[in-house]
């Protein structure tokens, strides 16, 4: 699949605010400062579609991403990036945290054309306590997902493969069944080909279950 264009659509402070849209989309989301916004920017080829930030917290609305794509077995193809805000460790009062998660909640729960989330996980660090909470919870929602490792660049290859299996490892333990995982880096495309091909697979299921 080849992504052809990518524009900005429009910001929601809720999910009833959201545009009314047919075609799939998928949510990026994952803790404050995990690189959502140079990851949706590198799959996209554009630099600064999503706006990126050193600040934790920047993203505090629902923004939708209109993208076409094309491949070589039919037409271009209109589906939507959607970058939701972080949880963790931004520096907010306790009563925007609280409108954040609910905020998010509503979305990922009552969107119907949401086809996948992404959860962007920093492969730096050891599996911390926070992402392994908000997978626990997809899953109790019965929500699809989709783990994209960030930053593998920034730390040494055995550090990273470490860091990855030992997510998995714990997720073995406490899930019925294990995601399906990228390892990526944004600033050199490592994994963004793999990325773009799972929602190009997506695309064809959903177009599939809207004919059936």
């Amino acid at each position: 699949m080849k992504i052809n264009k990518a524009t900005y659509l429009i910001s929601s402070p809720g999910f009833e605010q959201c545009p009314k849209l047919t075609q799939p989309e998928y949510a990026f989301i994952g803790r404050s400062n995990v690189g959502k916004s140079s990851i949706i920017n590198a799959v996209c080829n554009q630099k600064n579609l999503a706006k990126t930030s050193g600040t934790p917290g920047k993203t505090q609305l629902i923004n939708h991403f209109e993208v076409m794509s094309s491949n070589s077995k039919g037409p271009w193809d209109k589906w939507y990036i959607v970058d939701l805000p972080g949880y963790g460790f931004a520096k907010v009062s306790q009563s925007s945290r609280r409108r954040w998660e609910q905020m998010i909640e509503n979305y990922l729960r009552k969107r119907p054309n949401l086809n996948r989330v992404f959860v962007l996980i920093d492969s730096r660090h050891e599996p911390q306590k926070i992402d392994l909470e908000f997978i626990e919870q997809m899953v109790k929602w019965e929500i699809p997902y989709t783990l994209i490792f960030t930053k593998s660049d920034k730390e040494k290859p055995g550090a990273v493969a470490r860091n990855v299996q030992s997510m998995f490892d714990i997720l073995r333990e406490r899930l019925p069944f294990l995601p399906q995982g990228f390892v990526t880096s944004a600033e050199k495309k490592l994994g963004v080909e793999e990325v773009i091909a799972c929602i190009d697979q997506y695309n064809r299921l959903y177009a599939e279950d809207q004919q059936s």
